[in-house]
């Protein structure tokens, strides 16, 4: 039963301006007669007192052992409540630094442990959804999440779809109500507000937004095989069949300096790969059966061919690049990988000369030189891209996708990740290795690449399977988790 003092709260939120009504474009484009900005409140303490307070009565029936704010307004919130009742807190980041010890939820807690997501206010879920899946990936339990305003756009649905009890202070239309009983908004305005939300409900996008269930995500991982079923690239099929036929999730980044060492390499370690990772444009010795050459190697001894040509330009241009010039990679490589820096053109150009030959796209969400900034939300782009072209892109090159708020997403894309090395360390141009088991137990990659660790090994045939032996031993384990 709301009283006087959840009156007094709405009528200081209106008065602060954390709560607007006109007209106001929403970041979806759409016209809205209200705007709420609950950012103001951390410069009024007294006020985020009795925020955190109406909140915390929201959810004296739950039962959780932490709680966790969603980045970055509900953070204070998090914490006053955190203060005041002497509650233990976590802390997403929205994105995982890469160096320590590269966490994406700080804090102490245990496995099991249950977890109450705390956010300002909610309109379709996504956010909250967004905090709960890296929460859940760390194993926590999620069962309830609390706002201080409910906007009534299918919010409430959305997150109970995905096993997520929403829990509200106040609802929209109920401080509309306490603000036109004070006299402070017209019944015309109360109206318009009304049509508003009943004209725009909202709905999870289904695109691999977020985990929707509380168990941690190494015990989601489907066999690569059941993940073949998924898959609309016939590329992408092809790969995840492969790699379950022949218990191999290793990529070789061939990085030598002639064809005919690449042709001898191929051919030496091929029986122990997938993938062959190449750079054609290193070459000297290049000839125009190349392509020929090397599709004969990868007949012989089933691996997939990808040129790690790194597209980064306009649609057109990269047509011309990908099927013409010298080159002519659509012929020969079964999979090419683009940056998502040019926007979701680049992906229509290279489409346009990729599908007609059943050809795959990666594209570049995270990379594993020190100081990228191929991450956070370009990362989350790259994700987004991908949902939309599932018929030609079949993964990406990425370096932590289990921290991703997408992750485990759409089970037929794949996951590659570079940088690997038995035993980890780096190089002096910034270069930064992982163990296979890390990089496929921990940070839920599906292929290994592999360069150097094979490459300067005193027998790279031995080194090759030793690390093709690992990374499926460490796959296999995670199908068991």
């Amino acid at each position: 039963m709301h009283g006087p003092v959840d009156d007094d709260l709405v009528l200081d939120l209106h008065r602060l301006e954390a709560v607007k009504f006109g007209s106001f474009k929403l970041k979806s484009g759409i016209s809205s007669p209200i705007y709420i900005d609950l950012r103001v409140i951390v410069s009024f303490p007294a006020i985020l007192k009795r925020v955190a307070a109406a909140i915390w009565s929201a959810v004296t029936c739950c039962r959780f052992d932490v709680i966790c704010g969603v980045p970055y307004t509900a953070l204070p919130i998090a914490t006053s409540i955190s203060l005041a009742h002497d509650v233990p807190m976590v802390m997403r980041r929205k994105e995982a630094k890469d160096y320590g010890t590269r966490k994406i939820i700080e804090g102490v807690f245990d496995q099991g442990q249950t977890c109450l997501v705390i956010e300002d206010l909610v309109t379709s879920g996504a956010s909250v959804l967004e905090t709960v899946s890296p929460l859940t990936s760390a194993g926590l339990n999620v069962m309830d999440a609390v706002v201080l305003i409910d906007r009534q756009q299918g919010g409430a649905i959305n997150l109970a779809q995905h096993k997520v009890k929403l829990h509200a202070a106040f609802t929209l239309t109920h401080m509309v109500d306490i603000l036109v009983r004070h006299g402070k908004l017209t019944e015309e305005i109360s109206l318009s507000v009304q049509r508003f939300l009943s004209e725009n409900q909202t709905s999870i996008p289904s695109i691999p937004h977020v985990l929707t269930t509380s168990t941690p995500a190494s015990n989601r991982r489907l066999p690569y095989g059941e993940r073949s079923l998924l898959a609309k690239n016939p590329t992408g099929k092809r790969l995840l069949e492969l790699m379950e036929r022949k218990k191999s999730n290793l990529s070789l980044a061939a990085d030598v300096d002639t064809a005919e060492e690449l042709f001898a390499i191929a051919d030496a370690v091929g029986p122990e790969i997938c993938v062959l990772k190449t750079h054609v444009d290193i070459f000297p010795d290049f000839t125009s059966d190349f392509g020929a050459k090397l599709q004969l190697l990868a007949d012989k001894h089933d691996f997939l061919i990808f040129e790690d040509r790194k597209f980064a330009d306009i649609g057109n241009t990269v047509a011309m690049q990908y099927a013409g010039g010298v080159f002519k990679i659509v012929e020969w490589a079964d999979i090419v990988n683009a940056h998502v820096v040019p926007g979701p053109g680049i992906v229509d150009g290279l489409k346009l000369k990729g599908l007609p030959h059943s050809r795959g796209l990666l594209l570049l969400a995270e990379m594993s030189s020190s100081g990228t900034l191929a991450k956070g939300e370009y990362t989350s782009v790259a994700a987004k891209i991908a949902a939309d072209n599932p018929d030609f892109v079949i993964g990406f090159i990425s370096i932590n996708p289990a921290a991703w708020p997408e992750y485990p997403g759409n089970a037929a894309l794949i996951h590659m990740t570079p940088g690997v090395q038995i035993g980890g360390g780096g190089d002096s141009l910034g270069q930064q290795y992982n163990a296979p088991d890390y990089v496929i137990g921990e940070r839920g990659s599906d292929i290994v690449i592999v360069g150097r660790g094979i490459l300067k090994a005193k027998d790279p045939v031995s080194s090759a399977r030793e690390y093709r032996l690992a990374s499926w031993m460490a796959y296999e384990k995670s199908l068991r988790l």
